[in-house]
């Protein structure tokens, strides 16, 4: 039998209808439907399923994020264009079945007895030979030879002029058939289970019993039983997030418009949420030390789930999927970026917000601090590989080869891992709702120069990536240092004084004329530097960038270079004689002059040049914490699962028997001649291989006595 690609044939109806029914069971519309699911299951896999909109908007524009929502994209495989694909498809491919099982299955019955032996002389492979047996004997003996071979042999006796003939009838490589069957089944039980544990029943509920996606906020037991699905829904695929020590019984699964709730007929407590890492700061293990509590029977059932090894109870899978912040308490200190705001401590848990107040009186603005994210551990890369140029007589031929060839895991960089310490990210938003994200570290950060400095992030928006803020720490680890820097340079009386203090240090006492002029100098570099002093454009803007503008503004483009040098070391002569006065009114002994305090001053210059565009009054620093850990399980109905094993199982066996599986028929006619026999033999398979024709040269010495 032939497989084709033509469908069903009708003979009633119209034109149209059997147009269409032959169209819809022929083999060439099945795998169409296949491709177009494959394409649609590769947008599906690089396209994230079920994010918000505004997620979209902001990866890739209104435009394409309105496309995407239209044709479902965003959510594939619960598009209706999607399920209505899988239908046909399952539909085809039944067809399919149906049309050429009776046929097969017909085939598999049939030795092809009666074939003529004018017909085994068109075969490719054919031979004939005269035995000296009798066609009798001769017949019986070829036939226990191919039954002891494997084949499944049938006899037929032939009257002919001469005597009676015999035909022998031998077939092999029947799997091939059922491997045809396998296969196409193996794609209807595949689309069946994943229908199943689709969003196909979620849909279903959601069109025919009312319920409807919840797109509010609060707490989930306020949330109204029309966005709530039973415990006894078949099929469902959701995350959970469970803290250290919490207990809940409530899935949400995603929709692209909103969330639904599952219930759960068992609780999940954590008791303890267990994480290592690698050397590179990411996860290597998580696991969760559970009590599964049953609803029902109220018993308790401890379990433990890691990744790949889920834990089960009621038909429902728990694995691990991630893991997030439970709630940490924090403990906030707010650093005064302006130099006027008073410092103080708040505490928070992460995920929840305060409030603060910005000005004082009717105008005062009203902020939201939002605690976002706290992080133990933040692993960087400390390398220090930053030079782009080669040195010629320094290259080593050998290092350059091994350093490329080899194990996969060589780079050319050496990465120099380290742990830098915890971290907190928070937001503060204004009362119209537009939001800053800041991420600070709790500890000062050696970046490779020597002078330990505190980060301090902030970005825009979430697609933008953080610009820090490096702040020096002072020789107690502090930011004290800095800050009271700070405020000195706010302060008019302090920097006339430090002004008075460098000009008499930096001038000869005989010459009081130099001392008045570079006095003059110093207090106009450093009034543009603290921003007291207002620009071409009005605004004091501070900084080095306020003396640059300065510098093009009233001296010669030849003669800038030499008076910039100039200013900046006026300018840090100044702000040294202001950091001592600033640690003399704190009661604090002076800085000795070494390279230590000269990296300190320099780093100090450059952070007080950043400092006036920080776009917040203040900073949090995160002063303490109190960890709290929490799992995020994805827990699973499915179902389809076993279905979906089997028909991979079919299609791995049918895949094989269509391959590796040759159908062979073999055809020996034994005519009369005299005392013995004419044989003519023949051989029809359904591959033309190597191993064919091998096979053909062994059953003709086998069977007929021919050699090749």
């Amino acid at each position: 039998m032939t497989v084709t690609t033509e469908g069903l044939r009708v003979r009633t109806g119209s034109q149209a209808v059997r147009s269409a029914v032959e169209l819809l069971s022929s083999m060439r519309f099945s795998i169409s439907l296949l491709t177009i699911i494959c394409i649609a299951s590769v947008i599906g896999t690089v396209l994230k399923q079920h994010e918000p909109l505004n997620n979209y908007v902001n990866q890739f524009g209104p435009f394409w994020a309105e496309v995407f929502s239209a044709l479902k994209l965003n959510a594939v495989y619960s598009a209706w264009w999607f399920l209505l694909i899988l239908a046909f498809l399952v539909t085809s491919t039944s067809l399919c079945i149906a049309r050429n099982t009776p046929k097969i299955l017909n085939d598999l019955k049939v030795y092809k007895e009666n074939i003529r032996e004018q017909s085994l002389k068109a075969f490719h492979h054919r031979a004939e030979a005269t035995v000296v047996d009798a066609p009798e004997a001769a017949a019986r003996r070829i036939g226990q030879t191919l039954a002891s071979g494997g084949w499944k042999v049938r006899l037929q006796q032939r009257p002919t002029p001469g005597g009676d003939g015999w035909m022998v009838a031998a077939k092999a490589g029947a799997a091939n058939k059922f491997g045809y069957i396998a296969a196409h089944s193996a794609i209807v039980l595949v689309c069946l289970g994943g229908l199943l544990d689709g969003d196909l029943i979620v849909r279903a509920q959601m069109l025919f019993s009312g319920k409807t996606p919840y797109t509010g906020g609060g707490l989930i037991a306020d949330v109204k039983r029309e966005h709530r699905l039973s415990p006894q829904n078949p099929t469902f695929r959701g995350n959970i997030l469970v803290a250290e020590g919490m207990q809940s019984e409530t899935a949400i699964l995603s929709q692209s418009d909103g969330i639904l709730l599952q219930e759960l007929p068992f609780a999940i407590e954590l008791k303890k949420f267990i994480v290592d890492y690698y050397s590179t700061g990411m996860p290597k293990l998580f696991a969760s030390e559970i009590v599964i509590h049953d609803k029902e029977t109220g018993e308790a059932i401890p379990a433990r789930v890691e990744v790949n090894h889920p834990a089960r109870h009621r038909g429902i899978e728990i694995y691990q999927s991630s893991f997030d912040d439970g709630g940490s308490a924090v403990t906030l200190k707010a650093v005064p970026m302006n130099g006027v705001s008073k410092p103080f401590e708040i505490q928070g848990t992460i995920g929840s917000s305060s409030q603060l107040t910005k000005g004082q009186g009717d105008g005062a603005e009203k902020l939201t601090l939002e605690y976002t994210a706290l992080r133990v551990i933040n692993v960087e890369n400390f390398s220090g590989n930053g030079t782009s140029g080669v040195d010629v007589r320094k290259v080593d031929l050998r290092e350059s080869i091994d350093s490329r060839l080899g194990a996969a895991n060589k780079t050319v960089t050496k990465k120099e891992l380290r742990n830098v310490g915890p971290s907190i990210t928070y937001k503060l938003r204004d009362a119209a709702g537009q939001a800053r994200e800041f991420h600070n570290y709790m500890l000062p950060v050696d970046t490779g120069d020597g002078v330990p400095v505190y980060l301090m992030g902030m970005r825009e928006a979430p697609s933008d990536p953080f610009r820090y803020l490096r702040i020096p720490a002072d020789d107690q680890g502090g930011l004290d240092g800095f800050l009271q820097l700070r405020a000195a340079l706010l302060d008019p009386a302090l920097r006339e004084q430090a002004v008075r203090r460098y000009a008499v240090r930096a001038t000869d006492p005989a010459r009081p004329e130099l001392a008045s002029q570079l006095a003059n100098s110093a207090t106009r570099a450093l009034a543009l530097f603290a921003g007291a002093e207002p620009g071409k454009d009005g605004k004091a803007p501070g900084g080095l960038q306020a003396i640059s503008d300065f510098l093009d503004q009233n001296v010669p483009e030849a003669e800038r270079q030499r008076a910039g040098e100039v200013l900046v070391r006026i300018l840090n002569g100044v702000l040294f004689e202001l950091a001592q006065l600033s640690r003399e009114r704190a009661g604090l002994k002076a800085l000795a002059p070494s390279e230590t305090t000269q990296g300190f001053m320099t780093q100090a210059v450059l952070a007080l040049s950043d400092v006036p565009v920080y776009p917040a009054p203040m900073a949090f620093q995160l002063k303490d914490f109190t960890q709290v850990q929490a799992s995020v399980f994805q827990v699973a109905r499915a179902p389809g699962r076993n279905i979906v094993y089997l028909g991979c199982a079919l299609l791995i066996l049918g895949v094989f028997a269509m391959l590796y599986v040759r159908e062979r028929r073999v055809w020996v006619w034994l005519a009369p001649a005299g005392t013995g026999a004419q044989a003519t033999l023949a051989l029809s398979s359904n591959r033309q291989t190597l191993d064919t024709d091998k096979e053909f040269e062994m059953l003709k010495t086998k069977l007929i006595g021919t050699t090749p």
